[in-house]
C-alpha cells in the first residue's frame, strides 16, 4: 500500500474507531414514571405569592405527571408537539410549540408558531401566525388567540400565562413587547421602546427577544428581555409600565454579547445600549421569581442554569447547575424550582427534561428522541411565582415584601444596580456560587465551540458530538485530504 493510501486508510480508521467508541461510551436517559392517585382525582397545593398561604387545586390523575413543549423534531420550525408524561396532547396541530401549562380546570394553554401563506396582514406571503390556544385534554381547542408575523424565525410568542381575573399576558418578541389580552382584545401592552433604543421598525429584524413574562403578584412582572442579558421588574401603570427592578444591569463593561449579529443597537446616539453582563447570565429563558431577592434563571448561551440572589445591591450567582447523569447541558431553556425543593432542567439541544436535587443528583430524566424540547412543567402546579433557595446561610437582601410593598428602590434603568434611590452604594461582597452538575468544562475549548455551533445548525446530530469528537473529524479529514493528494502526485 502506497504512502497516499495508507493516510487515507488511517483517517478513515480513526474517524470509526474515534465516532464509535463515543457513540458506545455516551449516556443513556431513562423514562419518567407517570405520579397516579388512587381514587381519581390528585389534590396538590400551590402557595399564593400575595398571601404566602396554600391554595388547593384538583387536577385528573392522568395528568399528574410533567407536561413538555417541543419546539420541533429534527427543526426549530416543524414537528412541534405537546406532550404530557410522554403521551402527546396537541399534536400536528400547529409547526411549533413554546410555552406550555396546565389551567386549574384541567385545559392546556400553550403559545405555537404556524408558518402561513394567506393570512398575513400587512406581511408579505409566505408569513407566519403566531399566539397562543387553548385545548381541551383530548385536543379540542376552546379558545385561540393569534396575529400575523413577517417570520417564523425570532418573531414568535415565546410565552403566555394565565391571568386571575380570566385574561392572558404574553411576551410577544415581533413587536417587542407585553400584552394582556382578555375575551379575544388587548386591554394593556408595555413597549420595550419605553426602555430601550428602538430600530426603526423592531418587526424587520431579532431585536430583543422579549421571550417571557410571568406574573409576580398583583400589578407585577417578570421579563425576559434576552438578547439584553436583563430582567426586568414592571410594575403596571393605567397606561404602560414602570420599570422597579433590573436584574443583571448594565454595568457599564462591554457590550459585544448584545450588539452581535445586529440585535441592540446605539439608536439615540448617548453610548449606552443597556447590556447586562454575560458573565452573570447570556440570552437566557424562562426565569423564575423564587421571592424577594432570588431568581432561578435558564442561562441559555451559558449552558447552565443559575439561581442570583441580590446582594450588596447586585444581583449574583450563588447556585451553579452544569449538566445531569455525567453530561453538560446544550441550551438549556427552562429551569423550574419545585415545591418538593428539586430543579426541574429543560435542556432543549440536549433533547431531554431532568430533575436534579441542590446537590446535582439526577432524581429523574426524560428523553424527547429528536425533539427539541423548549419548556416544561410539572403538573398540576406549574412554575409557582416563589419558591425554595439554594446555597444560602441566610436569606438574600430583602427589598420587596411578598405582597409587592417595597423600599424606595430605583425605578429607572439609568440607575446602576449598584446604587440605591438615596444615590449612595452599599459595598459589595465577594459572593463564591456553589457550582454542581455534570459534565465538566470543555478540554478542547476551539473544538468545542464548534461543536456547539455544528449541533446550533444541525440539531440532529447525535448529542455525544463535542469537542474531543470535532477534534478527531478535523485529524480525519486532514489525514484523508492529505492521502488523496499524495496519491494523486504520485
Amino acid at each position: 500500500m502506497d504512502r497516499g493510501l495508507a493516510l487515507v486508510a488511517a483517517g478513515l480508521l480513526l474517524l470509526v474507531v474515534g465516532f464509535g467508541a463515543s457513540a458506545f461510551a455516551a449516556p443513556g436517559q431513562a423514562s419518567p414514571t407517570e405520579t397516579s392517585a388512587t381514587d381519581g382525582v390528585q389534590t396538590n397545593s400551590t402557595a399564593d405569592p400575595q398571601t404566602g398561604g396554600q391554595t388547593p387545586t384538583q387536577t385528573p390523575a392522568r395528568l399528574s405527571g410533567t407536561l413538555v413543549g417541543v419546539q420541533g423534531s429534527g427543526s426549530y420550525t416543524a414537528g412541534g408537539y405537546t406532550e404530557l408524561a410522554g403521551e402527546r396532547v396537541l399534536r400536528d396541530e400547529q409547526d411549533t410549540y413554546f410555552d406550555v401549562s396546565l389551567l386549574r380546570d384541567g385545559r392546556l394553554l400553550a403559545a405555537w408558531m404556524d408558518e402561513d401563506r394567506e393570512a398575513c396582514g400587512p406581511y408579505e406571503s409566505p408569513c407566519a401566525r403566531t399566539g397562543f390556544v387553548v385545548s381541551e385534554q383530548d385536543g379540542t381547542v376552546t379558545e385561540r388567540y393569534s396575529f400575523p408575523v413577517r417570520s417564523s424565525t425570532n418573531s414568535e410568542v415565546h410565552d403566555v400565562e394565565a391571568l386571575p381575573d380570566g385574561g392572558f399576558v404574553f411576551a410577544d418578541m415581533d413587536r417587542e413587547r407585553v400584552v394582556i389580552v382578555r375575551d379575544g382584545e388587548v386591554r394593556w401592552q408595555w413597549n420595550a421602546s419605553s426602555v430601550y433604543d428602538a430600530p426603526a421598525d423592531p418587526t424587520q429584524r431579532d431585536w430583543l427577544h422579549i421571550n417571557d413574562v410571568d406574573r409576580i403578584d398583583d400589578g407585577r412582572f417578570l421579563v425576559s428581555v434576552r438578547n439584553a442579558n436583563q430582567l426586568l421588574v414592571l410594575e403596571r401603570r393605567a397606561e404602560g409600565a414602570e420599570v422597579v427592578e433590573v436584574i443583571n444591569a448594565d454595568d457599564g463593561g462591554s457590550d459585544d454579547s448584545c450588539t452581535v449579529r445586529g440585535r441592540l443597537s446605539d439608536t439615540d446616539g448617548d453610548g449606552d445600549v443597556r447590556c447586562g453582563d454575560p458573565e452573570v447570565f447570556r440570552a437566557q429563558h424562562n426565569p423564575q421569581w423564587l421571592g424577594p431577592g432570588a431568581v432561578l434563571v435558564a442561562d441559555s448561551e451559558n449552558d447552565r442554569v443559575v439561581e442570583l440572589h441580590e446582594r450588596g445591591g447586585e444581583w449574583r450567582p450563588v447556585w451553579v447547575l452544569t449538566g445531569a447523569d455525567g453530561r453538560s447541558f446544550s441550551w438549556p431553556r427552562d429551569a423550574d424550582r419545585l415545591s418538593n425543593g428539586n430543579t426541574l432542567v429543560t435542556d432543549s439541544r440536549g433533547r431531554r427534561v431532568v430533575e436534579v436535587t441542590e446537590s446535582g443528583e439526577t432524581v429523574w430524566s426524560y428523553s424527547t428522541g429528536d425533539g427539541i424540547v423548549y419548556e416544561s412543567d410539572r403538573v398540576p402546579d406549574g412554575e409557582t411565582a416563589g419558591g425554595p433557595l439554594y446555597a444560602t446561610d441566610r436569606p438574600p437582601e430583602t427589598t420587596a415584601t411578598a405582597g409587592g410593598d417595597e423600599t424606595e428602590r430605583p425605578s429607572d434603568t439609568e440607575v446602576s444596580s449598584t446604587e440605591t434611590a438615596s444615590g449612595t452604594a452599599p459595598p459589595t461582597e465577594t459572593v463564591t456560587p456553589v457550582i454542581v452538575g455534570g459534565g465538566g468544562e470543555e478540554r478542547l475549548p476551539v473544538f468545542g465551540e464548534a461543536a456547539r455551533l455544528l449541533r446550533a445548525g444541525l440539531p440532529w446530530l447525535p448529542l455525544w458530538l463535542r469537542g474531543p469528537q470535532v477534534a478527531v473529524l478535523a485529524v480525519s479529514l486532514v489525514l484523508v485530504v492529505t492521502g488523496v493528494v499524495d496519491s494523486r502526485r504520485d
